[in-house]
């Protein structure tokens, strides 16, 4: 029996006679808690982050920021006019070619003037005659004066009758009337030539303002009428003539945006044929009519400063600017976002701003659209981050975990 009890002391395993197995299993215990409660913090954390996609703010340099709204429309003559005749005649002379400068009142074309030539020497001659027959009764009138002056005194001698007063006194009456009458008559031939001679200078057609030539229409040899006659055979236009000092620009504003422009606001230009000539100019006015098929409203605008470059019809985008960005004496380049960016929230028009894991709500005033992107005049500066893609609802401070 104590044989078998010395066999099982040998066989009798000593835990503490390990070295460093107790600590072991003290650390491995302490070890897991630590270890499930970073993971759950580490959970914790990036479940709440939300994933979105940003954006940096661009920065536009080379072009003048502070644009309230982006416009086109074309350069226009605000007088323009196509010169026709006021006569129905033929042209036997064109004085003008596109292009040529003309002056108030000069002669662009004439038309076959026999015809009132014609009239024009009938009615002199008519006033001539009337004003030979004016004559010859004012002599005759003052024969009959004389005639009665000295029937009068042999009257009052008793020599001569009653009668042969009253017929001398009859006759001075009679030449008097017919006098009266004759300077009428002389009168109506002189407005018959007066007549005449406007029909003569109807023939000859003179630019009504000074301007340039932009379109010849007529040439020698065709008819030219005020309207249009002849189975469609006949000018109702010699040349078409624009004052260039009258030029302007005209667009159409979305009635949704016309609150943006206002009188005398500072206004940039670029023509499609130059678009970098950044072309200073200002509104003249808003037409108070709305367009209703297309939803726009017209609006006038000035050049500061005509060029030779400038001509009609040219195709033309213009920026409103805002007046706080044109009181700058120096240009300020543009901040773009995307239109994805910009939220709307209440009265406001928000974006955020990722700043390290948290975004940002900034409140800003956008300027014109153009495409998918917008500028923002105020609230953002050139490089900061902005949420383009996200969750519906953020608000300010929320983490993010942005890619």
């Amino acid at each position: 029996m104590a044989e078998k009890n010395e066999l099982l002391k040998e066989l009798r395993i000593e835990r503490d006679s390990r070295p460093g197995g107790a600590g072991r299993w003290l650390w491995a215990l302490l070890l897991v808690p630590l270890a499930l409660a970073a993971g759950g913090w580490w959970w914790w954390g990036t479940a709440r982050a939300a994933a979105v996609r940003t954006v940096p703010v661009e920065e536009i340099r080379g072009a003048t920021g502070g644009a309230v709204l982006n416009a086109s429309g074309y350069v226009t003559a605000r007088r323009q006019s196509t010169v026709s005749s006021k006569i129905t005649g033929k042209i036997v002379e064109v004085l003008i070619e596109e292009g040529m400068t003309v002056k108030a009142g000069q002669v662009v074309a004439r038309l076959d003037d026999a015809t009132p030539q014609v009239n024009l020497a009938l009615s002199k001659a008519q006033l001539a005659a009337a004003r030979q027959a004016l004559a010859e009764t004012r002599v005759r009138l003052a024969e009959a004066k004389l005639t009665l002056g000295r029937t009068e005194g042999l009257a009052a001698e008793g020599v001569s009758s009653q009668a042969e007063l009253d017929k001398a006194r009859a006759e001075v009456d009679s030449l008097e009337a017919r006098l009266a009458l004759g300077q009428e008559e002389a009168a109506v031939a002189e407005r018959v030539v007066a007549v005449r001679q406007r029909e003569l200078d109807d023939t000859v057609i003179r630019a009504p303002f000074a301007g340039v030539v932009v379109s010849k229409d007529a040439q020698p040899g065709e008819m030219v009428s005020p309207i249009s006659a002849g189975g469609g055979f006949t000018r109702t236009g010699i040349c078409t003539i624009v004052d260039m000092a009258s030029l302007e620009i005209e667009v159409d504003v979305n009635e949704s945006y016309i609150a943006r422009v206002k009188p005398r606001q500072r206004v940039e230009a670029a023509l499609d044929a130059y678009p970098d000539w950044r072309i200073p100019a200002h509104v003249i006015t808003t037409i108070p009519s709305a367009d209703r098929q297309k939803a726009t409203v017209k609006v006038r605008i000035g050049f500061d400063q005509l060029d030779p470059r400038l001509l009609p019809d040219m195709g033309v985008k213009v920026s409103f600017l805002d007046p706080e960005w044109a009181a700058t004496s120096s240009p300020r380049p543009r901040l773009v976002v995307p239109r994805a960016a910009v939220r709307r929230e209440g009265d406001e028009d928000v974006v955020y701003v990722v700043r390290q894991d948290r975004v940002e709500r900034r409140r800003v005033r956008l300027g014109a659209a153009d495409g998918n992107r917008v500028d923002v005049l105020a609230g953002v500066s050139a490089g900061e981050p902005v949420v383009v893609e996200g969750p519906e609802k953020l608000a300010d401070g929320d983490r993010v975990a942005p890619r």
